[in-house]
């Protein structure tokens, strides 16, 4: 996850502004300790910040949770 908000040059208060979710969440996706518990306009809003698709975003998931294992 961290590498998608890295590749766009935003900054987690600007994902988590624009998605309308708190920063801490943003950190904790990016850290393996949640997964992005979305309404379906705030998934395709992070989509469209990360300019990604839905599979890519699912793969990042899963490799953000992989890191802690």
């Amino acid at each position: 996850m961290k590498q998608l908000r890295e590749r766009k040059g935003l900054r987690t208060v600007d994902v988590a502004s624009r998605v309308g979710i708190a920063e801490s969440t943003v950190r904790n996706w990016e850290y393996g300790k949640t997964i992005p518990k979305l309404r379906i306009d705030q998934f395709s809003e992070l989509m469209k910040l990360y300019e990604c698709s839905f599979d890519e975003l699912m793969t990042a998931v899963k490799e953000s949770g992989n890191a802690l294992e």
